[in-house]
């Protein structure tokens, strides 16, 4: 097999910790793998005193079976995820069997009951409880003291409650989550010497894939595992450190060497994927991160085509591009999965898809694409213009009453159907709020006569709409910024349609078309795809598509510290290194009828 001398030397290591920094497309798996065999034939290590931890399951089982298609046979080497890992070691110490892991739904249903009990004020319950879960997690995984940590979504001491309770839960009912395998599999190593000096006895020889990415209970657990012997092959790209979310942190890689005092490090510096001007673009963004390991890297792929940058006056100019791109290259021959559009957020794609659709141009997701039409602020929208539409429906009025805040009790609205002289009648000995509702009713024949997009406006600015987003995002301590990019999104969707029909018809249409993408996508690998930056890590395509890459999109605009610019320069990194042959970043002049600004990522490609 022919290696580089950097790959060669990583993998015919001897004994005690090494650091492999392994770029974009510079054969990281064969360097796991090749180690692999190394160890067994050359320095006849037993495959059982062999453990290789990766993050995700498909990532272990394709080692897996790439190290064993090498091997020629099976080998008792044990591949797996850090928490299937650590589930074995508590399963050997505490007897645990599947039974004791708590599953996603059940998870979701006890933290729904532990938050309706403590009476707590949102609007999108799905979204709200995830964020809990989150905070739960990111506790659990950092280590922090319960008493230290400050949620972002409720009053301190009410998280503390909601975290104390949730784990009461697990204990009464003998589950553990995922998060706890890591902290169980910690407390057992520190309080039982004896179980940590057998598992040391085990696994003398510890690999590690996106090393990068440890958060810190991860890396105490692999710093006792690897005792004395201190055989630990870590493998990552500090450059593509991009889950700090999750827990991960980056500083860890950045002083491996700190608690590994021995440790050789090898840059594995040529990229086989990309061609030169994507490396060379790729190398000018990420060297103005100042906390990472300096690096020079390496083009195998040719000269290939320059780096496309391009800016449009708007979003649909932008996705009209790259719909005639790949119209065009099929015509010559070339494969839809030839292609991935990435971006930022989740939220982002919503009109390119509506477009994608109507050219019938095949795509699947990567991430779960939330339907902008059913966002709980769609809702409020709609339930506004069905009123306006004619509807009386208690429900209707329900949604909308007191967004903003008109202090009506829901107990005034006890018919299925709503008459506003009625409802009037019902506060005559409270005036002011009978005024309100007459107020309602004028604002309901306004809209009557108006277009989806000036009706939106009207709700936002003269029904003050855009207000009670403000004291809703107040109280949940939120940017009250995100709402209103939900509510200019829903405006420019409606920007185009004289009558609410005519929206609502497209609306319904979307809505069908998306579930069916959605239901055949797994189907259909012959197909565009689209993907955060998050999830396109560890992929790569012919043909690479950045899209609104602005400032406030990218670098995300909640990005404010040092710290967190270079992540997201990390992200912006770890997206253009997906490209093999042709990569394109577009920005735009305008986003949702706003002057957006070209952001800093595309002016450092461009500066060697």
């Amino acid at each position: 097999m022919d290696l580089n001398p950097s790959q060669a030397s990583a993998i015919r290591h001897k004994e005690g910790p090494m650091l492999v920094l392994a770029g974009p497309g510079s054969g990281k798996t064969l360097v796991i793998t090749e180690r692999t065999r190394y160890l067994i034939e050359e320095c006849h290590i037993s495959p059982s005193n062999i453990l290789v931890i990766t993050f995700t399951k498909a990532a272990a089982t394709e080692m897996k079976e790439r190290f064993q298609r090498r091997m020629g046979r099976a080998c008792p080497v044990t591949f797996g995820t850090f928490h299937a890992v650590f589930f074995m070691i508590l399963k050997h110490a505490y007897h645990y069997t599947a039974e004791n892991i708590m599953k996603e739904e059940q998870k979701f249903q006890w933290i729904r009951e532990i938050v309706t009990k403590h009476k707590l004020e949102y609007e999108d319950e799905t979204e709200f409880l995830t964020a809990i879960l989150g905070e739960i997690s990111a506790v659990k995984n950092t280590g922090i003291e319960i008493a230290h940590y400050y949620s972002k979504n409720c009053a301190e001491t009410v998280f503390r409650r909601i975290f104390n309770e949730y784990q009461e839960y697990l204990y009464r009912h003998g589950k553990i989550d995922f998060d706890d395998m890591l902290v169980y599999t910690k407390e057992l190593f520190l309080e039982r010497k004896d179980i940590l000096s057998a598992w040391q006895k085990k696994y003398p020889y510890i690999l590690i894939d996106e090393f990068q990415d440890i958060n810190k209970i991860q890396y105490d657990v692999v710093k006792l595992l690897a005792g004395d012997s201190q055989n630990l092959f870590a493998v990552g790209d500090d450059d593509q450190s991009i889950y700090r979310f999750r827990g991960a942190k980056p500083e860890i890689m950045l002083h491996f060497k700190e608690d590994f005092k021995e440790a050789e490090t090898v840059l594995l510096d040529t990229n086989y994927r990309s061609t030169v001007p994507i490396v060379t673009a790729a190398g000018n963004v990420i060297k103005y991160n100042k906390e990472r390991f300096p690096k020079k890297i390496q083009a195998a792929g040719g000269d290939g085509a320059a780096v496309e940058y391009l800016l449009f006056e708007g979003q649909r100019e932008e996705n009209a591009r790259i719909i005639w791109d790949i119209q065009e290259a099929i015509d010559h021959g070339a494969n839809y999965r030839d292609f991935a559009i990435l971006f930022r957020t989740n939220m982002q794609p919503r009109f390119l898809m509506e477009q994608l659709m109507a050219y019938n141009i095949p795509f699947r997701t990567r991430d779960s694409i939330p339907n902008l039409y059913e966002h709980w602020l769609a809702k409020d929208l709609f339930a506004y213009i069905r009123i306006a539409m004619g509807s009386r429906e208690r429900r209707d009025f329900l949604q909308i009453m007191n967004r903003p805040k008109r202090y009506i009790s829901r107990d005034s609205l006890d018919e299925p159907t709503v008459a506003f002289d009625v409802w009037e009648w019902y506060y005559e000995e409270q005036p002011w709020v009978a005024k309100r509702i007459g107020q309602l009713e004028h604002d309901i024949k306004v809209l009557e006569r108006l277009s989806p997009y000036a009706a939106i406006n009207y709700i936002r600015k003269a029904i003050g709409y855009d207000e009670f987003c403000a004291e809703y995002a107040d109280y949940r301590r939120m940017k009250v910024e995100d709402l209103y990019d939900v509510l200019d999104e829903l405006q420019e969707s409606a920007k185009e349609y004289k009558d609410y029909d005519g929206w609502f018809s497209h609306i319904e249409t979307y809505t069908k078309e998306l579930q069916e993408v959605y239901r055949l996508q797994n189907q259909n690998m012959e197909s565009v795809t689209l993907a955060t930056l998050h999830s396109a890590k560890g992929l790569e395509y012919e043909n690479v598509y950045l899209i609104d890459v602005n400032e406030g999109v990218m670098p995300y605009k909640k990005a404010v510290l040092d710290t967190e610019i270079e992540e997201e320069r990390r992200m912006f990194y770890v997206g253009m290194t997906r490209a093999k042959k042709n990569l394109h970043l577009f920005a735009v002049k305008k986003r949702n009828n706003k002057d957006a600004e070209i952001s800093r990522f595309i002016k450092e490609a461009q500066t060697p």
